[in-house]
């Protein structure tokens, strides 16, 4: 069961990473202009579009169990900023995709060590 959740759970988070990485890409006039009205630089597009994949990819791949802790990591950091940007922005409409975004990182995080041959020393041996 505990590896169905976790496929599921990194899947799902997979895809809304690579669904706002794709919308970074066709929409980028506007997402710079979006990131402005939160007070960002427009140089972070690039920047955001980068780390996104890379970080699905290391994940999905787990060529290296560290490279793959630190995607999480990252992951982690990108969504608690992007949720405090959309709350102290007054935009409360992107917030729910953080939380969304937050529960299934937590989840797939929690439960990796189930479904992956090579265990993360960070991730508990035994999920709740």
């Amino acid at each position: 069961m505990r590896k169905y959740v976790y496929w599921i759970s990194t899947g799902v988070l997979a895809l809304l990473y690579l669904a706002s990485a794709t919308f970074y890409i066709t929409q980028g006039d506007m997402v710079r202009q979006l990131l402005g009205n939160l007070g960002f630089p427009a140089y972070l597009v690039p920047i955001l579009i980068t780390v996104k994949l890379l970080g699905v990819a290391a994940i999905l791949s787990r060529v290296n169990v560290a490279l793959s802790d630190l995607a999480y990591a990252g992951m982690l950091f990108h969504l608690l900023l992007a949720l405090s940007a959309h709350l102290n922005g007054a935009d409360y409409s992107g917030a729910p995709p953080a939380v969304v975004g937050l529960m299934l990182l937590a989840v797939s995080f929690l439960t990796q060590n189930a479904a992956r041959v090579k265990p993360s020393p960070y991730a508990p041996a035994r999920p709740l």
